[in-house]
Formats: structure tokens, sequence, C-alpha cells
């Protein structure tokens, strides 16, 4: 454990220049007088490490002084060889970047294990896209990435559901969700993060002026924050439903998000349902929606809460039949 904490710590100085035995502890989750006395154990073993006290001091390596890759377990070597996505990277112009990357880091491993590197390229394979969709590639993807990496503003027309507009970005971060490319920016001048999908920018031209990127920004945290409110707010209805076991197999099959919910099988008077069947809560996007979606259960699927569904899914029945009967 002290031998994997201690190439920890050599690796995040290599990366990260400077850093002070405070924050060596909170990324790598011990005391801070743990760190101090793997910075001793560093120095003794004949390891330029040294600190520089203050405000803006910390430990850092002799300049132009770094540690081969050397280390790695193997499946931290299988786990390496499977982080990247090279249709992502042949995407942002990098796909060849990444495929001579990949080999330096196959060249730095043990002989031994470079076989294992070229099994996991020949038995796993990553494709991210759901069935019947098509990765897209915006045509400005490689511009707004460039913008990215060297914090750049980019005039861009937008074409969103108000229509289109033109506006002036900072750009902070690409994303790839399921085939689609999205980019994180804000207005020049305000703080607020939003998210610009790609495919719906028109045109892109890169500014000359930089700007301060904010230190506090986390891509990734950002990222999980806006999608789960995006969720919510893409599903405001929560629907009760009993479904029957077939019906519970195409929730699952089709990756349905639902939750058991036995409150109005237990209601009183309670809601008769047949045997085997269950009640679930579906979230919805709007109720139309939803009396759309259940009706492709056809009878192995009946909507109990709220009113407006039942009511939604009756009045349809009532013009199928009325449409089928003509």
């Amino acid at each position: 454990m002290q031998a994997s904490r201690l190439l920890s710590i050599l690796m995040l100085l290599q990366s990260h220049g400077r850093l002070t035995a405070p924050a060596l502890a909170r990324l790598l989750e011990v005391s801070t007088r743990t760190i101090l006395r793997d910075i001793d154990q560093l120095s003794a073993a004949g390891v330029p490490v040294w600190g520089e006290p203050g405000r803006a001091g910390g430990f850092q390596l002799r300049e132009g002084w770094s540690t081969t890759l050397t280390g790695l377990t193997e499946p931290e070597s299988q786990a390496l060889l499977l982080a990247g996505l090279p249709a992502a990277a042949t995407d942002l112009g990098l796909g060849e970047a990444a495929a001579s990357a990949r080999l330096k880091v196959v060249a730095a491993l043990p002989a031994e294990w470079r076989q294992q590197a070229d099994r996991v390229g020949a038995r796993l394979h990553i494709d991210p896209l759901d069935w019947y969709r098509r990765s897209e590639t915006p045509a400005c993807l490689r511009a707004a990435a460039e913008a990215v990496w060297h914090g750049r503003r980019i005039a861009v027309r937008y074409e969103s559901w108000r229509g289109p507009s033109e506006r002036e970005l900072e750009p902070l971060g690409l994303v790839m969700k399921g085939g689609t490319w999205y980019l994180a920016a804000r207005t020049a001048g305000q703080d607020a993060v939003r998210t610009y999908r790609l495919s719906a920018v028109k045109t892109l031209r890169v500014r000359d002026s930089s700007f301060r990127r904010p230190r506090a920004f986390d891509l990734a945290a950002w990222w999980r924050a806006t999608s789960a409110r995006f969720e919510a707010e893409l599903h405001p209805v929560q629907a009760r439903v009993a479904v029957s076991p077939r019906a519970l197999g195409w929730l699952r099959n089709a990756l349905t998000p639902f939750t058991p919910d036995d409150h109005l099988a237990t209601a009183a008077p309670p809601v008769p349902l047949p045997g085997g069947w269950v009640v679930v809560r579906l979230p919805l996007e709007s109720v139309e929606h939803g009396a759309r979606r259940l009706l492709g259960f056809g009878a192995e699927a009946q909507a109990l809460a709220p009113p407006a569904l039942v009511r939604a899914v009756k009045s349809e029945l009532a013009r199928l039949h009325t449409r089928y009967d003509g």
C-alpha cells in the first residue's frame, strides 16, 4: 500500500509540478502527516523532491527530473488501455496521436504484459451508442475543441427551439454522451454555464481574444448535476401504472426508468389487480406523451394516476374505437 502511494505521489508531482501536503492528502485520501512521512521516504531513497514554505509553496521534483512509467499492476495496465474511446479521439482529430500514445504505453509495460495489452484490444470492444443510433460528428467539432484547449472565445450562430441566435461564448469543455457532442460554455461576461448541442451550431468562428477559465469549474461534476436536473425537468409527470408480468419485462428490456409503488394497490378501497400484476411509478414528459406510451402496452398496462392521465388514455381509446369502427 505504501509503495503504491509513494508512486502516486511521484506521478502527481510529475504531472502537476507543485502540490502542497494538504492537497496531496486530499487526492490520496490520507492524513497530511502520512504525506509528510512519505515525502521523507522518497527523499531518503534518492528522489530529488524538495519543499518550499509559504502560502504559494509546496513540494515539487527537481526541474527536468522524471520517473519512467513503472509500477503499473496488470489490472491497471488493462484498464489504461481500455480508458480511451478511439471514436472520440478520431472526431477530435487526435486519432493518430491516440494510437501513438497507446504504442508508447505498451512499449513501457513489462515484457510479460505486452501480450496482455494486445489481448485487450483483440477481445474487448467498446461501442457507446444505443441500438438504431448513429454518432454525430458536427462540422464545427474540431474548431470548438481548439477553442476549449486554448481558452479562446467563439462567435456562434445557434439554432435552438426558440429559433436562431448569435452568441459570443467562452467554451469550458466538451462532453460526448451517447454519440452526441455537447459544449459547456458561458456567455461572455456572465457566470452561468449552459449546455449547447454542437450539431445545432450552424456557424462557429474562433476569436483572437482569450478568457480566464474559472479555477473552481469541474466539468465532470457540472455535467453530473446538469444531467440530473435535465432528466428531472424532462419527466415532470409521475404516473402510477399497473403492469402485467409481460409489461414489466418490456419495461426492463427497454431500460425504462421506473420504481415499484404499492401505494394504490394497498389503498382503501384497494385497486383490483389481476394475479401477478404490480404497480409501478413511471416518469413521463407529459400527460399526452404518457397516454401514447401506455397505449403501446395494449391490455398489459392500466393507468391509475394522475386522473388526467387516466382521462387521456380513455379519450384516446374512444377515438381509436371510432376510427376503426368508421
